[in-house]
């Protein structure tokens, strides 16, 4: 298994840079419970104060099962106060079952995101971090026996590396270099067999997303123009929104907007986000992958769309940072993998073909 104090302190020392006197929520469920107890240890030693929100197993089913209104309308006092009060937040991925919301209803799951929308913002202004830990329902999710998938995650964190701080110190610089040719881009297209889409991002901020927001990372990443998709494009890295698998998705755009859209798995899930709310059938982020240490899906967004040759549009909420204006109750990242016969283009010039930078 991961060591769960060289994880601690990864993510204090990078992600969170850490200060002493700091309030620091964390927040993941009872599986991941080494980790937490390395972390409160790890934020202790730095002079922080560590607090702890575990989510027992099937809570989430459990609020829509037994909830009322109060619980799909907004949020408790105390959630939100915890929220404007902590000066950090860090976000621990340990499910224990990646299906255990697939027979909810989705109107339901889109209605209780709107309803804690409001509490995720105040969450996102604030210094954040994301993070994942090893369960047995991931490692079945990719295939994989537990120590298997434990290995592999600890290969992407690069805790399998003497010195992890100077691994993501020397990716952030690659991928800098990688900005250097997208700061003064202006349209964006991606092109496969089934994939033919343009995006304008003049004007629009590159970010280096180099693990300090979500750990592992390796991916460059910005707001289109909320009205400049125009085109196709087909995901094919299966989804999952709320513990629904959505997978072999197309989607259609005119002038920004989503006016056609099907599944091949999922596709009463999907049409559900999409009527979340106006901002849910525009894009609020494109990203591209760089990492190529992580070499397979996973069936963890938060892995699979850093795989390196691969490219992630994003429904709906878009990155102020980046210029993007885009408000939405959702963000949803979708992934269109194109080592197999891809290629992006930058103002008619090529970046990366086959999934490969040129």
């Amino acid at each position: 298994m991961i060591d769960p104090a060289r994880h601690a302190a990864l993510l204090c020392d990078w992600c969170l840079e850490v200060q002493q006197g700091q309030e620091v929520l964390v927040d993941t469920t009872t599986a991941a419970e080494p980790l937490a107890v390395a972390l409160e240890a790890a934020l202790l030693e730095r002079g922080a104060w560590p607090h702890f929100d575990l989510a027992l197993p099937g809570h989430e089913p459990r609020v829509l099962k037994h909830g009322r209104e109060p619980h799909f309308d907004g949020v408790s006092r105390i959630s939100r106060a915890v929220a404007e009060t902590m000066d950090a937040h860090l976000h621990v991925r340990a499910p224990q079952n990646m299906r255990e919301l697939a027979g909810a209803d989705p109107a339901l799951l889109a209605r209780r995101a709107r309803a804690i929308s409001p509490l995720r913002e105040i969450r996102l202004a604030k210094r954040w971090a994301l993070s994942i830990w090893p369960t047995d329902a991931q490692a079945q999710e990719a295939g994989m026996s537990l120590a298997e998938y434990a290995a592999f995650l600890e290969r992407a964190l690069f805790l399998d590396q003497e010195d992890p701080l100077a691994a993501w110190r020397s990716l952030r610089e690659r991928q800098s270099q990688l900005l250097e040719r997208l700061g003064s881009a202006r349209r964006v297209r991606i092109e496969s067999e089934r994939t033919d889409i343009t995006l304008a991002v003049d004007g629009r901020t590159w970010q280096n997303s180099d693990g300090r927001r979500n750990m592992p990372s390796g991916e460059v990443f910005t707001s289109p123009h909320e009205t400049s998709a125009n085109g196709t494009v087909y995901f094919d890295v299966p989804s999952k929104d709320k513990g629904v698998e959505v997978a072999g998705i197309s989607l259609s755009f005119i002038d920004g907007a989503v006016v056609e859209a099907h599944a091949e798995r999922g596709e009463a899930q999907l049409k559900a986000q999409l009527d979340a709310d106006p901002g849910a059938r525009r894009l609020g982020e494109i990203g591209i992958g760089t990492n190529y240490g992580i070499d397979r899906a996973t069936g963890s967004t938060l892995l699979d769309e850093k795989i390196g040759g691969t490219v992630h549009l994003a429904l709906g909420r878009s990155y102020p940072e980046c210029g993007g204006v885009n408000e939405s109750a959702i963000h949803w990242d979708l992934i269109c993998d194109l080592r197999g016969g891809g290629r992006i283009s930058v103002d008619g010039e090529v970046l990366s073909e086959d999934g490969r930078f040129s």
